[in-house]
């Protein structure tokens, strides 16, 4: 999207910014897209808001309970040769 010309738009007396038509089709930010807003020395900027918030290891391991004993990798590589093999047939 080339811009020559600053697009602008109006603070309304509800607080409310309209991004121009142009800006949200080039972004494909659609009606309903959650942003962040965020300010640096008076410049306002948005971005799309992440869809799950940010998580490490230790915030997700272990979240799957099982009652049955770890497999080990030989076990997971033959598991999935298997899959590939009978969904190859399919």
């Amino acid at each position: 999207m080339a811009i020559t010309d600053p697009l602008t738009t109006t603070v309304s007396t509800k607080g409310q910014v309209i991004l121009p038509k142009a800006m949200r089709d080039h972004l494909g930010w659609g009606t309903g897209a959650k942003l962040v807003v965020e300010e640096t020395d008076g410049t306002v900027t948005l971005r799309r808001a992440p869809l799950f918030k940010p998580t490490n290891e230790q915030d997700v391991y272990g979240m799957l309970k099982s009652d049955r004993p770890p497999v080990t990798l030989e076990e997971m590589d033959e598991a999935v040769a298997r899959e590939a093999v009978r969904h190859a047939r399919d």
